[in-house]
């Protein structure tokens, strides 16, 4: 329980003292979405200082939403596991990310573009089925952002695994995206398609023809995309 309490016995009450905090309900999204590392977890909130996403953990820790463990393949890092508690929450949270979705305007979500968090999205919900099974990597550049921005790498091993590098990572590239960053931000949404973007010179893909020709289907969307909007 926050220091801020309601001092209600209402269960609404009662569970926001845990959830309504700043940045723990977008930090269980990232938990519920998969990452279990605490470095996993900054990629997923890249704005959320690391002192206070500790001190989020610690909190969740405390109130029985997930449980800490050391990891046997490494023993000097931390995995953090949602709880049975913790996974009760999927459905609040997908709840939330489908409202956020259907009713908030659309040109005040595209003013909060991250490149970081749009790359680490993609990376963890590409669809490897129409990726072929060979390494492959699909480089994008954002020529807007400064160079420390602008470049990024998802590497798909034969394995389906699937990486993120923001350092070139040296191999041979199959496929280039230039793109802007709305844009991308946009198809990644649902709020525009591949084909669209294409025609209006927005997005440009060069290399192997199965890469380009199955954007659309290996690049994978938001979760929400689906969703159909509603505001404005």
């Amino acid at each position: 329980m926050t220091n801020a309490s309601y001092k209600q016995f209402c269960p609404v009450a009662m569970a926001a003292e845990v959830l309504c905090t700043r940045w723990t309900v977008v930090l269980l999204r990232e938990l519920i979405a998969g990452s279990t590392r605490f470095n996993e977890l900054r990629r997923g909130v890249p704005r959320m200082s690391p002192a206070l996403l500790s001190k989020r953990l610690r909190e969740l820790e405390r109130a029985g939403v997930i449980e800490r463990e050391r990891l046997s393949q490494a023993p000097e890092i931390d995995a953090y596991r949602l709880t049975r508690a913790g996974r009760d929450l999927q459905p609040v949270i997908e709840a939330i990310g489908i409202w956020g979705q259907k009713w908030v305007e659309t040109e005040p979500s595209l003013e909060n573009l991250d490149p970081e968090l749009l790359m680490w999205d993609m990376r963890r919900n590409l669809d490897t089925d129409p990726v072929p099974s060979r390494h492959t990597v699909i480089e994008f550049i954002y020529p807007e952002l400064p160079p420390a921005q602008r470049t990024w790498w998802l590497i798909v091993e034969p394995d389906r695994t699937v990486d993120l590098c923001h350092v070139d990572p040296g191999f041979d590239v199959d496929l280039y995206v230039t793109v802007d960053l709305r844009t991308m931000t946009e198809i990644w949404m649902g709020l525009k398609t591949v084909t669209r973007a294409r025609d209006e010179g927005a997005l440009c893909v060069v290399g192997h023809a199965d890469l380009v020709d199955k954007m659309q289907a290996w690049l994978g969307l938001s979760p929400f995309a689906t969703q159909e909007k509603l505001a404005g």
